[in-house]
């Protein structure tokens, strides 16, 4: 029994790491492998596939939904990058902030999506008007100035060179070559702030007196590798990786934070309450007390590497507040993101019950078993039915009722980026069923659901004790060390393979572990689930990771570097969390009886 279920355990395993097949695919593997091997039948196989944290998630993309669409979200994170400011240090670490208040409640990926565009716009600004603030900006002394000097003479270069590619475009030019010395210049040209060939807005009326200037078609190749070129100075270039790459981090660190902000940490919520029905310290408000202190440590410590790592030590030229030390490039990026915020126009009153249900949601998760006091929940004579999934669900449910129009209104809602803005439906909901099915995860889904099928085929089959058996060597270290390991090799394998595939294959062996040693199980699984999150080395260790390469501004070297000094980071703060408030919040000096009854009931 329990090498077949060491074959299928192996096989998903595989599929997951390789990803030869869709992650969802592969986590069916155990509803027909199971079965046929005799593990576990096909309706109990089935019932794993589906549990609460399954309607907890509807419920939080419910409202989701909603934030985006109503763009409450973009109005977030304008108004937070316009109380940072423009300065290239406090405009990092104000897309940081707004980043991991986003990430606490959508998922890594739809923060990131909808964060770097508004980011790409600012850097843009920045960059267009670098050169024209070339001779005035006070900021460039981490630059050399001969960067300075030579970018002035290839804009003046360039600027004579497309003058007298226009004036002679219809004698001397084929329509073809026209087009590849477009396709040729459009990045490096428009990197001075200029409009391709074809836009003839930059020409300006000369005296006809230019200079005989040979013109040269570049090899577009040639020209698309040098990154460089599209930035009027490196520290701009800099500028651009380090808020890049801020994004991406920060939208990690948010969704450590809530038990809802990352598929991982449902991973971990559901399998752990399965393995250990008898323990109820997992809850929302137990893990926001145990992570917000580490996502606050890890947000200022990740804005001092970047900065160090890019932007230099010099604290006082980057992050200065005051109005008289502004260059033009921030008054403009500035004026900039005002302009997109004045886009959005007054609060609407769809935007007014998102937040509505939004903090309502986040109360009744806090309130519900605090801990401290008792919750509301306490109010209800049977115990133990209500969950933070009812609450999610319910108010979920609410939002396909409650109209987007104000009562007795007859103004219709704005919305930018929905179909239903110009429905003439008094009634129309805040969110259709499309809006719902757009952002859920199905994938997610399904997979989180193959890991919860693993982890039971181990519990009846007998394998995760005989794996623990097999760790009984490890008994004579520390569990300080025991966690530091296991931190380790998670944050390693990670880089490689999926997040959720990563921690469904680990947990399940790292409790057995635990019980093993006599070690509380939170000890090693709480630190594992954080350090999951940690891969940021690579494009393809998380989507975030992915989405922030395509736009260019970073190359794999970059996020190798920066990417490992976050890691370490984490593992430090995750390390110094476990071992200090986390002891105390969830016991764990102590092998609970809730373990020793899993443990007995495993040996039999």
């Amino acid at each position: 029994m329990e090498a077949c279920c060491a074959y299928v355990l192996m096989v998903t395993a595989v599929y997951w790491v390789s990803e030869a097949v869709p992650l969802g695919a592969a986590a069916l593997v155990p509803a027909f492998l199971y079965p046929l091997f005799g593990v576990l039948k096909s309706s109990e196989v089935a019932a794993e596939y589906c549990k609460d944290t399954t309607l907890l998630l509807m419920g939080v993309i419910c409202l989701a939904a909603s934030i985006e669409k109503w763009n409450l979200h973009k109005r977030i994170a304008l108004r937070m990058v316009m109380i940072a400011g423009a300065k290239p240090g406090m405009l990092v670490l104000g897309f940081m902030c707004c980043t991991v208040f986003l990430s606490m409640w959508l998922s890594n990926t739809s923060t990131t999506a909808m964060v770097m565009p508004i980011a790409e716009a600012v850097l843009q600004q920045l960059i267009c008007t670098g050169l024209a603030d070339s001779h005035h900006d006070s900021e460039t002394g981490d630059a050399p100035e001969e960067d300075s000097a030579v970018s002035t003479k290839e804009e003046n270069l360039d600027k004579n060179q497309l003058e007298l590619l226009y004036q002679n475009e219809q004698n001397e030019r084929s329509k073809q070559d026209l087009s590849s010395f477009t396709e040729g210049q459009a990045g490096e040209l428009n990197g001075f702030g200029l409009q391709p060939v074809l836009n003839k807005t930059f020409v300006r009326q000369t005296n006809g007196h230019l200079p005989q200037v040979a013109i040269e078609i570049p090899n577009v190749k040639r020209v698309r590798a040098r990154r460089d070129s599209q930035y009027p100075t490196k520290r701009d270039h800099m500028i651009c990786k380090c808020l890049s790459l801020s994004i991406t981090y920060a939208a990690t660190i948010g969704g450590l934070i809530t038990i809802t902000g990352t598929s991982t940490n449902l991973i971990f919520a559901e399998q752990f309450n399965t393995r250990y029905p008898e323990a109820k310290v997992i809850n929302f408000g137990t893990w926001f007390i145990f992570s917000f202190p580490i996502a606050i440590i890890m947000l200022v410590l990740t804005w001092l590497w970047l900065h160090f790592l890019f932007l230099g030590c010099n604290f006082r030229e980057t992050c200065s507040l005051s109005k008289k030390r502004k260059t033009r490039r921030e008054t403009m990026s500035e004026q900039r993101i005002q302009e997109e915020y004045a886009k959005l126009g007054p609060i609407s009153y769809p935007e007014v019950v998102t937040g509505i249900f939004f903090i309502l949601m986040t109360l009744l998760w806090f309130t519900r078993e605090p801990g401290f006091v008792p919750g509301w929940t306490s109010l209800f004579e049977k115990k133990g039915y209500r969950t933070d999934a009812t609450v999610s669900v319910l108010l979920g449910f609410l939002l396909f009722l409650i109209p987007a129009r104000r009562p007795f209104s007859s103004s219709s809602p704005s919305c930018s980026n929905s179909e239903d803005s110009s429905d003439p439906d008094p009634l129309a909901p805040m969110i259709t069923w499309k809006d719902f099915q757009r952002l859920m995860p199905w994938e997610i889904v399904i997979l989180v659901g193959g890991g919860y099928a693993l982890a039971a085929g181990c519990k009846v089959s007998g394998l995760s004790v005989w794996i623990g058996r097999q760790l009984e060597p490890m008994s004579g270290l520390p569990p300080w060390a025991v966690t530091l390991l296991a931190c380790l090799l998670v944050s390693a394998v990670t880089e490689f393979a999926s997040n959720p595939a990563t921690l469904t294959v680990f947990l399940p062996i790292l409790s057995a572990l635990s019980e093993t040693l006599l070690i509380n199980p939170l000890h090693t699984l709480i630190p594992s689930t954080m350090c999951v999150s940690f891969g940021v080395m690579l494009p393809v260790g998380n989507p975030p990771n992915a989405i922030v390469f395509s736009y260019g501004h970073v190359k794999i070297s970059d996020m190798v570097k920066a990417g490992f000094g976050v890691n370490l980071i984490g593992v430090a703060v995750v390390m110094l969390a476990i071992t200090t408030w986390g002891v105390p919040l969830f016991n764990l000096t102590e092998f609970p009886a809730w373990a020793v009854a899993r443990n007995v009931t495993g040996g039999l």
